[in-house]
């Protein structure tokens, strides 16, 4: 099975799914560092859309250009994180079985 992480290596969430899914036998990791790669707004549109959230809910409202988003439709929102990655969550990973953020880490284990 292949899994594709959205990955920061920075963050401790991310690291902690992307070492569930190395040690998850059968697993071909696909690492996507987003920040230097970033993924279009379809890609993140279906992404989300795959999760069952929205991206409001895959919006890093810590970060503040997040704060300018408080009153956008998700339109908008997307438009925001394909200008700027570092507004996404992270991690997303996404199997054929679906697409999870790792928050918590395990979450990840429902696609695997």
């Amino acid at each position: 099975m292949k899994a594709t992480i959205y990955h920061n290596s920075r963050c401790s969430k991310s690291r902690e799914a992307l070492a569930i899914l190395q040690e998850t036998p059968g697993v071909e990791v696909e690492i996507v560092e987003y920040l230097k790669t970033p993924p279009s707004r379809d890609t993140l549109a279906d992404l989300y859309q795959r999760a069952g959230m929205t991206p409001r809910e895959g919006l890093r409202k810590a970060e503040d250009g997040a704060k300018a988003l408080k009153e956008a439709d998700d339109a908008a929102i997307l438009d925001a994180m394909a200008a700027d990655p570092i507004l996404i969550e992270r991690p997303l990973v996404a199997t054929e079985k679906g697409v999870r953020l790792g928050r918590p880490p395990e979450a990840v284990r429902e696609i695997l």
